[in-house]
């Protein structure tokens, strides 16, 4: 086993003498790629312990947890799996690709990820189990003409696809944190700068929020163009959307504003 793959074991402080794995050696026994892994995470599905030097490690418990509520062998591996692009997800739900993309565009079905292709292109990721109730749930919409409210949507060459996926984003990261600072931290995350230093003028609060921020999602990319693709993504683009945004992060800088009143400290406790 590589380096990376080998457990790193702590005593947990709670005096519960559970194990904590790094992330590689969580994958291997729950019987994951790292890819797996990742998205079982980020969906919830798998829930992160204590970090040790920044790295999130997964207690024992927590992955027999998983292991238990998972049923048959091989299901745990359904629930995460995906396709990328719309010919792939198109297959899955037996219509055409052109099809497809519009049944995404118009926001239908939601992405869960994104890759960047060698073309500097957004190749988007769906979940099969998705795609597969989407088609068992709406056989109409998969074969009868296009309702009215997508034909406008498609005259005006709305594609809702980066919107949709950042409103999961968001929500998935805020269910896994109930600290008003980090959830106001996932939410300052998603405007762009100027809105966030409108929204929160004092630099002393922009700080904290930048350290507390969510990670980039797994496969961001590295390579600088694609990541600057990639990184258009993560930040609300309509007006709309931005309000919403800054609505929300108003009412949980509120919350994280009174708890550092409380106890005297700016940022988590």
């Amino acid at each position: 086993m590589t380096q990376m793959g080998t457990a790193l074991r702590d005593d947990v402080a709670d005096g519960a003498g559970d194990v904590l794995l790094a992330g590689a050696q969580a994958a291997d026994e729950l019987g994951l790629s790292r890819g797996e892994f990742a998205r079982a995470v980020q969906l919830g599905i798998v829930r992160a312990g204590p970090r040790t030097l920044g790295a999130a490690r997964y207690a024992r418990a927590e992955l027999d947890r998983v292991r238990s509520a998972a049923g048959p062998p091989g299901a745990l591996r359904e629930q995460v799996e995906t396709v990328a692009g719309a010919e792939a997800a198109a297959e899955v739900v037996g219509v055409g690709p052109s099809r497809f993309t519009r049944l995404a565009r118009c926001g239908h079905v939601i992405p869960v990820g994104y890759r960047i292709n060698r073309y500097r292109a957004v190749v988007w990721l769906y979940l099969t189990a998705e795609l597969r109730s989407f088609a068992a749930r709406e056989p109409a919409i998969l074969r009868g003409i296009a309702p009215p409210e997508d034909r406008e949507l498609m005259a005006a060459k709305t594609d809702l696809r980066p919107r949709t996926w950042r409103g999961r984003h968001i929500g998935l990261l805020l269910r896994r944190t109930a600290d008003p600072w980090e959830r106001a931290a996932v939410l300052a995350s998603v405007l762009p700068e100027d809105e966030l230093r409108e929204a929160v003028p004092d630099p002393a609060e922009r700080i904290v929020l930048a350290a507390l921020g969510p990670p980039l999602p797994y496969g961001h990319p590295q390579v600088p163009a694609a990541a600057a693709v990639a990184t258009g993504l993560l930040k609300a683009g309509p007006p709309d959307e931005i309000h919403r945004y800054r609505t929300s992060l108003d009412f949980a800088l509120a919350g994280a504003r009174g708890q550092s009143k409380s106890t005297g400290e700016r940022g988590p406790t």
